[in-house]
């Protein structure tokens, strides 16, 4: 191998090794290399600035709630159990913070019935009207409809 042979390899791998360097250049020769953006995670940040509002506003922790229920128009509810409550009356600011889950009405009763007020009387209704038809469908069910005498069949 001469001198001309390496030069040759070197100039060959420069020449590649140019070609990657443009393809991060943003402008012509002679400008800066595109910077890599950086994805910032700040999820915990995020908590400690609510955690600083909230007690900015004055909301203190509200304990020995067991569960939190939320009556929405269209007859479910969003329940949450084993809640963190705060609360501040002055500034009428209440936060629910926990794994809230959308049931329906009906999973929950009969121990959420002390909690329903009277804009959901209309779904207690409609929940009655479908136990009344159920109970309505089942009573022919209950005794099926046989031909034979059973007295005259245990006395052969």
């Amino acid at each position: 191998m001469g001198m001309e042979d390496q030069s040759d390899a070197v100039k060959a791998a420069r020449a590649k090794l140019a070609q990657r360097f443009d393809a991060v250049r943003t402008g012509g020769k002679g400008t800066m290399r595109r910077t890599k953006l950086t994805k910032h995670a700040n999820t915990g940040a995020d908590d400690k600035q609510l955690q600083a509002q909230l007690k900015r506003l004055g909301c203190n922790a509200i304990p020995g709630i067991e569960e939190v229920n939320f009556f929405t128009e269209s007859g479910n509810v969003i329940h949450f159990s084993a809640p963190k409550v705060q609360a501040s009356v002055a500034s009428n600011t209440y936060v629910i913070t926990g794994h809230g889950e959308e049931k329906r009405l009906e999973e929950l009763l009969p121990g959420i019935i002390n909690q329903l007020g009277p804009d959901n009387l209309m779904n207690l209704k409609r929940i009655a009207e479908g136990f009344a038809n159920k109970a309505g469908d089942a009573e022919g069910d209950d005794i099926p409809d046989i031909g034979e005498n059973f007295e005259e069949v245990s006395k052969s």
